[in-house]
C-alpha cells in the first residue's frame, strides 16, 4: 500500500499516520514499522519520524489470519422469525459482526447458535445473513437473511431504498424548524480515519440523505424522529453533528458534554439512538411488513426526566 503525505499531515508522527491511513491501532502500526514493513521514500525510519508533505509512505500489511465466526449461546430479542428472515431488536453494546478486536459476543455469534445452519452465506463466514448494520451503541431493529434468496432480495430492496428505517434520537439544542432534510455527502474523515465526515467537494464521498422531524423540544435537548433515505456509516450521527445538534452520549462526534449529559451520565452509555421502526417487502411472499420495538429503558427514563423538569 502506498500513501502520499498530504500537506495537512505534514509534521505527523509516522506511527500515528500509518495507524490512521491503514485503520489499525497505533501499537500495530509501531510493530509494522519496527519489523521493517514501513518505508518512507524507500528507506526505513523510526516510528517517531515526523513526516513531510509529499513524502511517499509504503506499508506492507500481513495477510489476514483465516477466521470463521463461531456459534455462541447469547440471548436474542427476536421480534419476528420465519424460514427466510429474522428481525432482531439489538441491545446497546453489541457489535453486529466479528471484526478485529471483536471476534466474540457479536450478533452474528448469537445468530449462528440460534439459527444453526439457516443463515445466508452471501456475507461470507464473518457476516452470514447480515444485510445491513447498526452501530455498536445504537439499539433497535435490523433484519437478517436466513438464506441466499432472501439475502439477494433484501439487498436489492435496500439498494433502491425500498427498506424504510425510522430512528428516534435525543440531540443537543433546539431546532429552528420542526422538520427538515439533510442532503450532504459523507466520506472517510481526512485526518481521523476511524471517523466519517461531511465532505462537500470530495469525489470519494457518497451521497447521504437524512429526513428529520422534531417530536418534542426542550430548552437544551430535542427528541427527534429520523428517516434514512441512504445508509452510510454513522450517517445520522454525522449529519446531526454537522448541524450542531450532536446526539446525546456520542463520544465520537460530539465535543465535550452539555450539562444534561453530565447530570445523567449513567443513562448515556453511548449515543441516544434507537432504530424503532422497520418496513420491508418479504422476499418470498411479497407482503409489505412493518416492525416496531419500544425505546430502551434508559432512553425512556431520559425522556421522563426531560418532560418532568422545569426548563
Amino acid at each position: 500500500m502506498q500513501f502520499t503525505v498530504d500537506k495537512s499531515d505534514g509534521g505527523m508522527r509516522l506511527d500515528a499516520y500509518v495507524a490512521a491511513v491503514c485503520e489499525i491501532s497505533r501499537s500495530s502500526a509501531a510493530r509494522l514499522i519496527e519489523g521493517g514493513e514501513v518505508t518512507v521514500g524507500g528507506r526505513a525510519v523510526a516510528k517517531k519520524y515526523l513526516l513531510k508533505a509529499g513524502e511517499l509512505v509504503e506499508v506492507t500489511l500481513p495477510e489476514p489470519e483465516a477466521y470463521e465466526a463461531v456459534a455462541e449461546d447469547i440471548p436474542l430479542d427476536i421480534i419476528y422469525e420465519d424460514g427466510d428472515i429474522i428481525v432482531i431488536n439489538k441491545p446497546k453494546g453489541m457489535v453486529v459482526h466479528p471484526a478485529p478486536g471483536n471476534y466474540t459476543g457479536t450478533l452474528v455469534n448469537a445468530l449462528l447458535y440460534h439459527c444453526r445452519d439457516s443463515l445466508s452465506g452471501i456475507g461470507g463466514v464473518m457476516r452470514p445473513g447480515i444485510v445491513h448494520r447498526i452501530d455498536k451503541d445504537t439499539t433497535g431493529l435490523l433484519v437478517v437473511a436466513k438464506n441466499d434468496m432472501a439475502h439477494a432480495a433484501l439487498s436489492e430492496e435496500l439498494s433502491y431504498h425500498g427498506i424504510e428505517r425510522e430512528y428516534h434520537a435525543l440531540c443537543r439544542g433546539g431546532f429552528k424548524s420542526d422538520a427538515g432534510t439533510v442532503d450532504l455527502p459523507i466520506g472517510r474523515h481526512p485526518v481521523d480515519r476511524k471517523k466519517m465526515a461531511v465532505l462537500v467537494d470530495d469525489a470519494s464521498a457518497r451521497n447521504a440523505v437524512t429526513h428529520y422531524e422534531v417530536i418534542e423540544g426542550f430548552s437544551d435537548v430535542s427528541y427527534l424522529k429520523l428517516r434514512l433515505e441512504t445508509g452510510r456509516t454513522h450517517q445520522i450521527r454525522v449529519h446531526m453533528a454537522h448541524l450542531g445538534h450532536a446526539l446525546l452520549g456520542d463520544e465520537v462526534y460530539a465535543s465535550g458534554k452539555i450539562r444534561f449529559e453530565k447530570q445523567h451520565a449513567p443513562l448515556l452509555n453511548g449515543q441516544a439512538l434507537h432504530a424503532k421502526r422497520l418496513s420491508l417487502t418479504h422476499p418470498r411472499t411479497g407482503e409489505r411488513m412493518t416492525f416496531e420495538c419500544d425505546l430502551p429503558q434508559e432512553f425512556q427514563r431520559l425522556l421522563e426526566i426531560l418532560r418532568n423538569r422545569l426548563d
